[in-house]
């Protein structure tokens, strides 16, 4: 691939991304107000007909490593290990 197509591909994905932002955002905005239909209703699902909509309260447990890296930094540095990976970037 010569650097004329990188270029022209580099634009076209750009153009990708900003799409995406633009549909990331009115997804959300619209999750938004089924969310304060749902909660001014006091209810936790809606049965559609075709589709059930549910927002619902999880509760789940999460490991606290900064806690532990506090309290136990030698047990720590034990189980932890060095990863490599890559990270591709447009600036």
């Amino acid at each position: 691939m010569k650097n004329q197509e990188i270029r022209n591909t580099v634009a076209e994905l750009q153009d990708l991304y900003a799409q995406a932002d633009v549909l990331k955002a009115a997804i959300i905005e619209r999750e938004a107000l089924i969310k304060d239909e749902m909660e001014s209703r006091e209810v936790d699902m809606i049965d559609l007909g075709n589709v059930i909509v549910r927002f619902t309260s999880i509760l789940s447990n999460r490991f606290d490593t900064t806690a532990f890296k506090k309290l136990h930094k030698d047990l720590y540095s034990l189980f932890t290990r060095q990863v490599q990976s890559k990270r591709f970037s447009i600036a």
